[in-house]
């Protein structure tokens, strides 16, 4: 439940404490005393009942009953003289007297939450012992800029320091969904940190890695074990909130879970597939029209249609690309999603410079978004920036091995070598790209190109059956209508390659 009061609100589910919209810092006995105050908001709840429940019964002092009861009325700006939410019956204890008003937390949507726990360290560590709160620290920093995430702060989270803590503890404590833990360990000049993403409903791991580095390199080091980590996020937490989904009847689904199935599907790069994303993300936008993320997702679902040449109307499909975006980017304008989906709608107007503001602000808010960062690599490749686009694409690649969107990215080092007059390496990378799994048509055009300008005809013709096997009617105008060049040297040299081949 979401209680609101005053400018306050008291979230349950979330375990958070705002005001004006802004979480305030509470200790976890500070929440739970005024959770437990406004919940009974109808009666006096006594001295008794607050240690039952918030000690569980263990012996507490009248003094540290007294604390609490101050530190909840300071974070309301309340006092003992004023008494405006919590009341004080003397010898019988305490009723909340504010006006209260009650919102189910299933009226608004499940982002998913996280708490970053302080990592364990194993053996001496010795001097480097503060890397074990300075590493958690530096997460929940970057994790907050992520908009689709819910992070605990750390004053909250860094109190569960016990090993003996389980998941299912953090997670009725801190009300979240998700645990990052993680340990440290130092032997010699070399240090491993291990990490782990679990499910506070049920204690599974959702995603795990060990990283192992020098202690001399720790700084460069650092920065990779964050940039993996809030990849893997980005990855992990959606699959898997996916896979919860699937639990659930499509029509029970909340805006949240019918959004993350719509990503299975958006991925799959269908026609069915597409209509499916579409029907789930316009499910979404129907339970919660605020759902900035959903809108963004028929974005890239209209993006899709018209990218792929599936529509008649192409034209239609473009400027419902970019209503969907603009929509998005109206209720939230600092999702990297929401910005991603905005710069790509450009390109299908051929106008790369424009594409790249919003992808920049979309990697400028999340640095270490990789979709965002491929697509910033295609939109300079095509630009004929093509050194440019190798850097960020090969970063992309490193961030997000897994990602949904690894093929496109291996068809954007194609180009880019193509851009080069590296025909060799592009043949290599177009080969890996077309034969990826949901690779669409399109990729394996570039796959002609590649091996026609590598001197292997035998390969191009391969290539060139196998998309006219999936569309016999794409021709070059097609192609270059996707894939809008502004190298002239670089659209001759591709386009002499098509026509041979009959395109």
């Amino acid at each position: 439940m979401i209680y609101r009061f005053g400018p306050f609100e008291l979230d349950t589910d979330r375990f958070e404490l705002r005001e004006g919209g802004e979480a305030r810092p509470v200790e976890p006995q500070v929440f739970a005393l005024l959770a437990l105050l406004v919940e009974n908001r109808e009666r006096l709840v006594s001295k008794d009942e607050l240690v039952e429940t918030i000690w569980e019964g263990r012996i507490v002092s009248e003094a540290a009953v007294s604390s609490r009861v101050k530190s909840a009325r300071q974070a309301l700006g309340d006092d003992g003289r004023a008494q405006r939410f919590i009341k004080t019956v003397h010898g019988q204890g305490f009723r909340f007297v504010g006006e209260v008003s009650a919102l189910s937390a299933t009226d608004t949507i499940a982002r998913p939450s996280i708490a970053v726990l302080p990592f364990r360290l194993l053996g001496a560590p010795g001097p480097y012992a503060a890397i074990a709160d300075a590493l958690p620290d530096e997460l929940i920093a970057e994790m907050s800029r992520l908009r689709w995430l819910f992070v605990i702060a750390r004053a909250s989270s860094f109190r569960l320091r016990s090993p003996d803590t389980g998941m299912d503890e953090v997670g009725r404590m801190l009300g979240v969904r998700y645990g990052l833990s993680g340990t440290l360990e130092i032997s010699g000049g070399g240090l491993a940190v291990t990490v782990e993403l679990a499910d506070t409903r049920d204690g599974g791991v959702v995603w795990a890695e060990r990283f192992a580095g020098a202690l001399d390199a720790v700084h460069a080091f650092r920065a990779e074990i964050l940039s993996r980590v809030l990849t893997a996020l980005e990855i992990r937490i959606p699959l898997h909130e996916a896979a919860q989904a699937r639990l659930a009847a499509v029509e029970d689904l909340d805006a949240w879970s019918a959004y993350h199935l719509g990503l299975q599907h958006m991925y799959r790069f269908t026609r069915e597939d597409s209509a499916a994303a579409a029907a789930l993300f316009e499910q979404a936008v129907a339970r919660d029209p605020g759902f900035a993320r959903a809108h963004a997702g028929l974005s890239f679902i209209h993006f899709q249609t018209a990218f792929l040449l599936h529509p008649q109307d192409r034209d239609g499909a473009v400027a419902q690309a970019r209503r969907c975006a603009e929509r998005g980017l109206e209720l939230d304008p600092l999702d990297p999603f929401v910005n991603f989906t905005m710069g790509r709608t450009f390109w299908l107007d051929g106008d790369l410079e424009r594409s790249l503001v919003w992808l920049e602000r979309a990697t400028s808010i999340s640095p270490s978004y990789a979709q965002g960062i491929y697509a910033r690599a295609w939109a300079d490749t095509l630009a004929g920036r093509g050194l440019a686009g190798r850097e960020r694409v090969d970063l992309a690649m490193k961030l997000s091995p897994l990602d949904p969107l690894y093929y496109a990215m291996q068809a954007t080092r194609a180009l880019g070598h193509i851009a080069l007059g590296e025909e060799a390496h592009a043949a290599e990378w177009a080969e890996r790209a077309a034969r990826s799994p949901g690779a669409h048509v399109l990729i394996a055009m570039i796959a002609v190109v590649a091996h026609a300008l590598a001197g292997d005809p035998t390969r191009a013709a391969s290539w060139a059956s196998q998309v006219r096997a999936r569309d016999e009617a794409l021709r070059m105008a097609d192609f270059f209508r996707s894939f809008p060049m502004k190298s002239e040297a670089m659209r001759t040299r591709v386009s002499e390659a098509l026509a041979r081949f009959g395109f």
